[in-house]
């Protein structure tokens, strides 16, 4: 099934997602002022506007509908947040659950901040930082919306991971061939679910498994012991 239009996408929010009117409130408020800011920033293609709904309200929102029975609690990681798709969504979907949005380019982090302050979501965190500084620790859902090949986000990423960590990350048409080119110790626990917005595009689900987050990170640590 693919999302077509504005209505059909507020209508799945509410119908499949069982958004309440306050959860649909703070989505509205927030396609408001993505397109106002818009005009200050390229936070979007321009292109998308039209389609706010169902090209990036939905598009993030159906991470929660497809993990629906594997979705851990606690806090929410979202990397490469940019314009905060998916975790300004996540956030005002789930106002209990802590999400962390990080980013490196200030003017984009210093929306996030306003968008996340006008929305009252007093359960995000707007953090300035590329991956590579971020202090390392565990989170329960890592997401990623198009920031880097799914090889390069692992070897990044392990260390916010445990085995029990379920990672969410929206691809395009080229999922498959992401996960395909995983080395094959990887490449088994992680799937490819559907995306309802593109009957081209795909969503990379899993977990590692244990010592996998571990291996990965002690190889990533060696490497740069050996750079420098």
């Amino acid at each position: 099934m693919t999302i077509a239009s504005e209505t059909e996408a507020r209508d799945w929010l509410r119908t499949t997602l069982g958004a309440d009117d306050a959860a649909m409130a703070r989505l509205g408020t927030l396609a408001d002022l993505l397109i106002g800011e818009n005009e200050r920033q390229n936070l979007v293609a321009r292109g998308t506007l039209p389609h706010v709904w169902q090209r990036h309200i939905l598009d993030s929102a159906q991470l929660l509908h497809v993990s629906r029975e594997t979705l851990p609690d606690g806090a929410w990681l979202d990397l490469g947040t940019g314009a905060g798709f998916p975790g300004l969504v996540v956030a005002a979907l789930q106002p209990e659950r802590p999400v962390v949005l990080v980013d490196s380019r200030r003017l984009r982090t210093e929306w996030l901040q306003t968008a996340a302050d006008a929305l009252a979501l007093s359960n995000v965190r707007v953090v300035l930082s590329r991956v590579e500084d971020l202090p390392s620790g565990p989170h329960a859902v890592i997401s990623a919306r198009a920031f880097a090949p799914l090889d390069k986000l692992v070897k990044l990423s392990a260390r916010f991971s445990t085995p029990d960590t379920l990672w969410l990350l929206p691809k395009g048409a080229g999922a498959q061939h992401e996960l395909d080119v995983l080395p094959e110790s990887w490449r088994h626990v992680f799937h490819v679910e559907q995306s309802l917005t593109d009957p081209d595009a795909g969503i990379i689900v899993g977990r590692l498994l244990e010592g996998q987050h571990t291996a990965v990170v002690a190889s990533r640590s060696s490497k740069k012991a050996k750079r420098s």
